[in-house]
């Protein structure tokens, strides 16, 4: 069996790869891809097949996927390009024959409206219409999307247009514990999976914060607009923080809200929690 992860040298595609080699699959069936294979060393250090690939390029596709038995398609991370770069990633797999697609979507992709839904449904109905096996894992927001801003809200407090929306956030490592669980049969075929963890508001986010550190922090919330201008001015470009302010708008209509148990079923057990994430970092 051939297992190949693309996008292995980032945060959630080298999550899946070690996932993998916990789950007992050897090393040597699984190839890992990446733009810079320098980056992807410490996995060949591990016994994991390396190979270089880029969405951009086909050519480089149609050689990674090669042999493979199941694909691990990460989406791209270059939002406005993704659709013709997927679009080469799915061609790619039906031409090496793969006989499953595992692919990350977002929560809600069919119905949320969000800007960042748009082309993971596209991406969607690519690989559907491309006639291939798949599982479709439409994972929620990244819990680290918010621990990682822990100093940010310690200073600030937080802000965003997210009113009183709940968010079912889960970290990387859950979400790639339940990649690896569908790419080792835990996972029906053709089906779609909505994986998210406990849900919050910003609001609780704060409180928990405060709760945690002992120091008072409180929840802003913001016109849209107004939030892309405070995201601008602390640093990001424009159009990223327009796709993130509308993030937020979405959060606020509940499209970042998981109905169901998905996640804990695919990895055995109870995600990780907001608050269990925060004392990690903490």
């Amino acid at each position: 069996m051939s297992i190949v992860v693309t996008g292995a040298s980032g945060h959630l595609g080298r999550l899946i790869v070690s996932s993998l080699l916990d789950r007992g699959i050897p090393a040597g069936e699984i190839v890992a891809l990446g733009r810079d294979t320098d980056r992807l060393a410490d996995l060949a250090d591990r016994g994991v097949t390396t190979r270089q690939a880029d969405y951009t390029d086909p050519d480089s596709l149609r050689s990674a996927f090669a042999g493979a038995d199941k694909l691990m398609f990460v989406s791209g991370s270059e939002i406005g390009q993704r659709i013709a770069q997927h679009r080469n990633v799915v061609a790619a797999a039906r031409e090496a024959g793969v006989g499953l697609v595992v692919y990350t979507s977002i929560a809600n992709a069919d119905r949320s409206g969000m800007i960042l839904a748009s082309e993971h449904l596209a991406t969607e109905r690519e690989i559907v219409g491309a006639g291939l096996p798949y599982v479709i894992l439409r994972n929620g927001w990244y819990l680290e999307n918010y621990t990682g801003q822990v100093p940010t809200y310690l200073q600030f407090g937080v802000t965003g247009s997210a009113g009183d929306g709940r968010v079912s956030a889960a970290t990387r490592a859950d979400l790639a514990e339940a990649a690896a669980a569908a790419l080792t049969g835990a996972a029906e075929t053709n089906r779609v999976y909505e994986l998210g963890g406990e849900a919050f508001t910003l609001t609780e986010l704060a409180e928990e914060v405060s709760r945690q550190t002992g120091r008072a922090v409180g929840y802003t919330d913001l016109p849209v607009e107004k939030f892309t201008e405070v995201l601008v001015g602390a640093g990001l470009p424009e159009g990223f923080a327009a796709v993130l302010a509308d993030s937020d708008r979405g959060l606020s209509r509940g499209a970042l809200h998981v109905d169901g148990d998905d996640l804990a079923k695919l990895i055995g057990r109870r995600p990780t929690t907001l608050a269990e994430a925060l004392r990690a970092v903490l």
